[in-house]
């Protein structure tokens, strides 16, 4: 699948890889809107660039990587952002989704695998090099961890088995409002942004029956 109309800010500090990287996505249909080397340029040009989708280095000379994202989730909310670096260090991947990305790659990603997780970022799914999924959902199982009520756990069962809000305040007899804020406060508590990402959690726990 193409990029097609998708709108791609690319941020690294080494012009090498930035340039290989904005050409690597042009030639697949992407429209790559800025391509920038430092994190607070990434923040000045993203009102004009409009990004849907920002590859972002989590090393960068001025910011972090994790600063950037935070900056660009207060004024851009709707932004989805795939971290590209070349650090799996278990708190760098954690603290960058915790801040708001969408996604964690590696550096030593090929090609295709780079171009399939700008797909998949666009789309709105969560995506990260093997081993990375498993290390977030890890911290969202751990002891201490963000714990759901029964309600919402119960809410986010039906929401991975596919109920509309609609459909699961009737099951349960609630308002639309009041299953709205459950999985409004169910996203808050697991760091995610959107109901995509949401099943994917739920289906991966077994939430939805499966397991």
């Amino acid at each position: 699948m193409t990029g097609v109309n998708v709108r791609v800010m690319v941020v690294d500090d080494h012009p090498m890889w930035r340039d290989g990287v904005a050409r690597d996505l042009t030639e697949a249909g992407y429209l790559v809107t800025a391509a920038v080397g430092e994190g607070r340029q990434a923040l000045r040009v993203a009102a004009a660039a409009r990004p849907e989708v920002v590859v972002l280095d989590l090393q960068l000379p001025d910011l972090s990587g994790v600063e950037v994202v935070r900056g660009l989730r207060a004024t851009q909310p709707d932004v989805r952002i795939l971290m590209l670096s070349a650090s799996g260090e278990h708190r760098d991947v954690l603290d960058a989704v915790k801040a708001g990305a969408t996604g964690y790659l590696l550096k030593s990603a090929g090609r295709q695998e780079f171009l399939d997780a700008v797909r998949s970022t666009a789309d709105g799914d969560p995506v990260f090099t093997a081993g990375l999924a498993g290390l977030v959902l890890g911290e969202y199982r751990r002891p201490g961890g963000p714990r759901l009520t029964e309600r919402e756990t119960e809410v986010l069962r039906l929401v991975a088995k596919g109920l509309s809000y609609k459909q699961i305040a009737e099951r349960l007899v609630l308002s639309h409002r009041t299953v709205q804020n459950h999985v409004q406060n169910t996203l808050g508590k697991l760091q995610m942004h959107n109901r995509a990402e949401l099943v994917r959690y739920a289906i991966e726990q077994g939430l939805d029956g499966s397991a």
